[in-house]
């Protein structure tokens, strides 16, 4: 079994060319920082609303090394936060809610804005607008599915935007192993992650922005972005690094990188299809407290994550995406457990990789018209179609363009500073055992009673739930 090597989605692909590193100092109008789907979509935004700007983007590596080619492939309107606290965010105002609403309006048009793009430059990234579906499998993620859609009733969602599924008409979609029931969304597309990275990147560089690959920015400040090639000067810099935040300057506690692992089965039999279902490719996630989520990949398999190992300390980041040998067992125990047929096709790849996520797990846009530094991210694992609306955001505060999305409730947000270390490795750390226990105990008891230990965890982290 592979371990490691990016992520299988790059090695199903095959990695890109290395496009060349910034040869010395330049000067552009707009510098961005970080190729992966924020960076990228800015510029491709940008090049588009004024193609004669001359956008430069910096990337360590290659375009799609991060998050962007590793992740779940769930282009999700999910929100990047709370409800409540981005609606505090603008308490003042007289219609906080509606600005909340709206937020969640633009986020589900960003699942077609996605396709649409997708259609328009010719990229092939394997996607499917199928919904998303959070499974329960014990009595106590049932009742919590239940209090979930009352939340989202009370907040105006009807059922265009969410309704239960029974255990009968789950199984119609999709059968997994103890099934009680589901939460169905239609807003969530399945993707390959990779082929919409390497595809994005591409009709970037077509449109004239430069893209510099192993150029790694080692600090940035207002006019300026360093690196060991040659300082970029631009009246604009866009620090769009999410996971990869802490390691600059000042940003340490910033956005903490989370760790979330994946693994990939075989391709599955013809017969193991049928007895799972799972034709509409719906994105698949569940409700325990240390949840997991899957996808029917484009290639026939299933690719399933979880938290794995959550931090490591210091804001460390895995090398080169491989997974500990007990992480890989544990997500092979979830995917044995929800579908057993699919036992029979192994695991053939495994990696990892860090998402960005703030102390109050609200995603922001910012920009500071004073100094000209601007950045996006923290989407706390729901990036792939926050970071197209963020990236259109951007484009609009840079331009200096008033709009409904320089409106919504992320733009400006102030998330607090983590906690300096050892506190936060020891409470990531502890948070996650606890919930991993809540687990077992809310298995074992069959009770439809969330386990104390789990509301402690919210209590000690701020996780909206």
């Amino acid at each position: 079994m592979r371990n490691g090597e990016v992520s299988y989605w790059w090695q199903a692909r095959g990695l890109p060319p290395a496009r060349p590193p910034l040869p010395g100092s330049a000067e552009a109008d707009v510098c961005i920082v970080g190729a992966g789907y924020t960076g990228l979509w800015t510029a491709y935004y940008l090049s588009r609303a004024d193609p004669g700007l001359r956008i430069i983007v910096l990337e360590a590596n290659f375009a799609g090394f991060g998050a962007s080619g590793r992740n779940g492939g769930w282009v999700t309107a999910a929100l990047p936060g709370s409800r409540e606290r981005y609606a505090l965010h603008t308490s003042g105002h007289p219609r906080a809610r509606e600005g909340v609403r709206a937020l969640e309006r633009q986020l589900r048009e960003t699942v077609d804005e996605v396709a649409r793009v997708c259609r328009d430059e010719g990229i092939d990234a394997g996607l499917v607008k199928g919904g998303t579906l959070s499974v329960a499998t014990t009595p106590a993620q049932d009742a919590r599915l239940r209090r979930t859609l009352a939340a989202e009733r009370a907040w105006g969602d009807d059922e265009a935007v969410v309704r239960y599924l029974g255990k009968t008409e789950l199984a119609s979609r999709l059968r997994v192993a103890s099934g009680l029931g589901a939460l169905y969304r239609p807003d969530c597309a399945r993707i390959q992650p990779a082929g919409l990275v390497a595809g994005l990147a591409d009709a970037v560089a077509r449109s004239g922005v430069r893209l510099h690959e192993g150029t790694p920015v080692t600090s940035i400040a207002p006019g300026l972005a360093r690196t060991p090639a040659g300082d970029v000067r631009a009246p604009f810099v866009l620090r769009c690094t999410e996971g990869f935040t802490a390691d600059l300057p000042g940003q340490r506690r910033t956005l903490l990188p989370m760790n979330s692992s994946m693994v990939v089965t075989g391709p599955l039999s013809e017969s193991a299809w049928k007895s799972i279902g799972w034709d509409g490719f719906e994105t698949l996630g569940d409700e325990a407290h240390a949840y997991m989520y899957a996808q029917r990949t484009p290639d026939g398999r299933i690719a399933l994550g979880g938290r794995g190992v959550p931090y490591r300390y210091g804001s460390g980041i895995d090398h080169r995406g491989a997974v500990p040998d007990a992480t890989i067992a544990q997500l092979g125990r979830i995917l044995r457990r929800m579908f057993p047929v699919a036992a029979e096709a192994g695991l053939e790849h495994a990696w990892c990789g860090v998402l960005g996520v703030p102390r109050d797990w609200c995603a922001t846009v910012r920009m500071d018209p004073r100094t000209g530094l601007g950045w996006a991210g923290g989407y706390t694992g729901h990036g792939v179609a926050a970071a197209n609306l963020a990236g259109r955001t951007l484009a609009d505060l840079v331009r200096g363009v008033p709009s409904p999305l320089t409106m919504l409730p992320w733009v400006g947000h102030r998330s607090p500073r983590w906690e300096p270390e050892p506190a936060r490795w020891l409470g990531v750390r502890g948070l996650y055992a606890l919930y991993r226990t809540a687990d077992r105990l809310e298995s074992a008891s069959g009770s439809q009673r969330t386990s104390p230990l789990a509301r402690v965890g919210d209590l000690i982290s701020g996780i909206p739930h």
